[in-house]
């Protein structure tokens, strides 16, 4: 991992009305992430976690503070700027698959690339998450575990710089976590894609360059892995 700046965010803050209630959902974030990293942004439901995600992702802008991707600042972009940043440069994971069924693995994948402007090819995305054997099939005829990754070879087959990863593992049991997990290991360290995985797991967390601490939407620590651990070592 290099010291290249990705992302940097400066005092942003997040609210949402709800009637009369007004809730605080990021409270002042300072934060970088640097070209390379693995990074688990870890905290308890509601600490904020996806709402940084999705405000990093181009999805949400801050109520206020700035959140720039390398020279573009995503808190003053326009809507096609935000729609070009997510097309081009950001990879999605959520915890729920968005495959479309009637689509083999092979074509989710395609209808990607054929947007995108510098995209590997399409079975290049599932050899790299071990599923060329699985090309032609339908997400139903596929585990949860194999649809997931899918939707990893999707996200990365247009060759973005930045894996944003919300709850990956959530609706996994650990064994099939841990090969998800692995899938996102072996995609940051052979493409030096900077990825960023939210979780409120955090055994997790011991995979990870850092650790970025989210309490009631503000960072309470970041802490530096020293050692990193391979996914099938870690344990919940």
């Amino acid at each position: 991992m290099n010291k290249q700046v990705v992302f940097q965010t400066q005092a942003i803050t997040r609210h949402y009305e709800m009637g009369d209630m007004v809730v605080h959902a990021l409270r002042g974030i300072d934060l970088e992430l640097y070209a390379g990293e693995f990074a688990v942004i870890l905290g308890m439901s509601g600490s904020g976690k996806s709402t940084l995600l999705n405000i990093l992702g181009g999805l949400d802008l801050p109520s206020s503070g700035q959140v720039y991707y390398q020279d573009l600042e995503l808190s003053q972009a326009s809507d096609k700027e935000l729609t070009d940043y997510r097309r081009h440069h950001v990879g999605f994971v959520f915890q729920f698959y968005n495959l479309i069924p009637s689509l083999t693995a092979l074509e989710n994948i395609s209808i990607v690339t054929e947007i995108a402007e510098h995209p590997m090819q399409p079975e290049h995305a599932l050899e790299l998450v071990g599923l060329s054997d699985r090309m032609n099939h339908f997400p139903a005829q596929l585990s949860g575990g194999q649809q997931q990754r899918v939707a990893i070879a999707r996200a990365i087959a247009k060759n973005p710089s930045v894996l944003l990863c919300d709850e990956p593992t959530g609706a996994l049991d650990i064994e099939t976590g841990i090969t998800v997990l692995e899938t996102l290991d072996v995609v940051n360290r052979e493409l030096g894609t900077t990825t960023a995985v939210i979780t409120h797991n955090a055994s997790i967390s011991d995979m990870a360059h850092r650790v970025i601490y989210l309490n009631d939407g503000q960072i309470s620590k970041i802490q530096q892995n020293e050692t990193r651990i391979s996914p099938h070592q870690l344990s919940w």
